[in-house]
């Protein structure tokens, strides 16, 4: 089954609003409108609006919040909420990325809730899973992966399993400059389709797509989108010039 590619630029603490202008400017000037893949952009909660903005004549390209709270509302200071993101526009939300995870101690029952809420919501998740150098090297990268995804899909009936978006992400590669090969990608992302057809069937699961992320630049982007089971890539800080996520992005 074709897999429309999925190609995401996760701009993590940086590029304020001003930043954003300029950046969507540039950017938008060098990619027509692409029907043959999605791109999704997921700002800062600050600069969210922004970004909305400058994409209101490009609605095929999709906006999404890096996180929510695992409450739908109340004395959470900080935090944004699945309905405040619908409500201005966004369509998917990261889930349990790398930096949830090890840097804000994100547990996996979080990841189960946030799921849950982010489809009542009627967004699309994209659920992030990955391993640390410890896990890969103690050859137990297939059981936290697939642990981490088993937590993710735990509140998840098997229709709204298939309309989410999954990222494999290890920890090990993510802004270390250390990429995971193709092959090393294909064989995990292989791991996660076979666990998704356990969950729902061969044909549901032939159509989620799963993504790689973790050191994706311009150099490497072809390679693996080229790679078995690869359907797109999460990027980082390649997506945040403008001219070397246009390269990526056209990879």
């Amino acid at each position: 089954m074709h897999r429309k590619p999925v190609i995401a630029a996760n701009w993590k603490l940086n590029l304020s609003p001003t930043d954003a202008k300029a950046f969507l400017q540039r950017f938008l000037a060098q990619v027509p409108k692409l029907n043959e893949r999605t791109l999704v952009f997921f700002p800062s909660a600050i600069t969210l609006t922004t970004v909305i903005d400058g994409l209101r004549e490009r609605p095929e390209i999709w906006v999404g919040v890096q996180n929510v709270h695992s409450e739908a509302q109340g004395a959470f200071t900080g935090e944004n909420s699945v309905l405040m993101a619908r409500d201005v526009g966004a369509r998917v939300v990261l889930v349990g990325h790398s930096e949830r995870r090890h840097v804000f101690g994100e547990t996996d029952e979080m990841t189960t809730r946030k799921m849950s809420l982010i489809v009542q919501g009627r967004l699309t998740p994209m659920l992030c899973v990955g391993e640390t150098l410890e896990e890969r090297e103690a050859g137990r990268t297939a059981e936290v992966v697939e642990r981490q995804l088993t937590a993710g899909l735990a509140e998840l009936d098997a229709g709204q399993i298939a309309q989410i978006l999954l990222a494999y992400e290890p920890v090990w590669a993510i802004g270390t400059g250390r990429t995971a090969t193709p092959a090393d990608a294909s064989e995990i992302h292989g791991v996660l389709r076979q666990a998704l057809v356990s969950r729902i069937g061969e044909k549901a699961a032939a159509g989620v797509p799963i993504l790689y992320g973790g050191s994706v630049n311009r150099g490497n982007a072809s390679q693996l989108l080229a790679a078995s089971d690869v359907d797109g890539l999460l990027v980082g800080g390649a997506s945040l010039d403008p001219d070397s996520w246009a390269s990526i992005v056209r990879a």
